[in-house]
């Protein structure tokens, strides 16, 4: 199991959005991109425990962070996200997560609540070290509530997440974004959007 903060800023663009070019930004420059396909499915309690306290719980699939995912909130931006491999469970959620939303959860069985597909295209920021400094997360996705009533949801979404908090960059990177016509988003996560949508 690993943990890591994730910080990241979300927007919504509309399906026709033309993603911007980062290599103007001060220092920074863009690998070329990398597309993923992603599938998550996403776990609650019946009465949505996990949701109502901003938590939420997924097993991905594509991509190169494969596994079960648990995110708790970790103050403004941020999220703290505890790993597991896959091989934890193919669909029963691993002990050492569950235990980890016991005390909200109540001990209630979980089980899925939602599935999103995602097509996503990755572009690489470096620094002048050639380190990563940030990630732009380009998504299109398509995502049912279980159990399924009515169409699917799509939408198309950009994710800018960093290693570490710095504020200028993540500046300079969302007025890239606002300049291009993205707006910010209107929900916290892919899966607020689907229970609220």
């Amino acid at each position: 199991m690993t943990e890591h903060l994730e910080i990241e800023q979300k927007f919504d663009v509309d399906t026709g959005f033309e993603r911007p070019s980062f290599d103007g930004l001060d220092g920074v420059s863009a690998d070329p991109p990398v597309l993923y396909l992603l599938s998550a499915t996403y776990y609650d309690t019946a009465d949505g425990r996990l949701a109502a306290n901003k938590i939420t719980l997924r097993r991905r699939t594509g991509g190169t962070d494969e596994g079960w995912h648990l995110k708790l909130p970790a103050g403004a931006g941020a999220r703290r996200e505890i790993r597991a491999p896959l091989a934890a469970s193919e669909e029963e959620v691993p002990d050492e997560l569950a235990s980890r939303v016991a005390e909200v959860t109540e001990d209630q069985p979980m089980s899925p609540i939602a599935i999103l597909e995602t097509q996503r295209t990755v572009v690489t920021l470096r620094g002048r070290d050639g380190q990563t400094v940030a990630e732009v997360a380009d998504d299109v996705v398509t995502a049912r509530r279980l159990p399924e009533r009515g169409e699917p949801l799509r939408w198309r979404e950009i994710e800018v997440e960093v290693p570490a908090a710095d504020p200028p960059l993540q500046r300079a990177a969302a007025d890239t974004l606002l300049a291009a016509g993205a707006q910010p988003a209107g929900h916290a996560s892919k899966l607020a959007r689907v229970l609220n949508g």
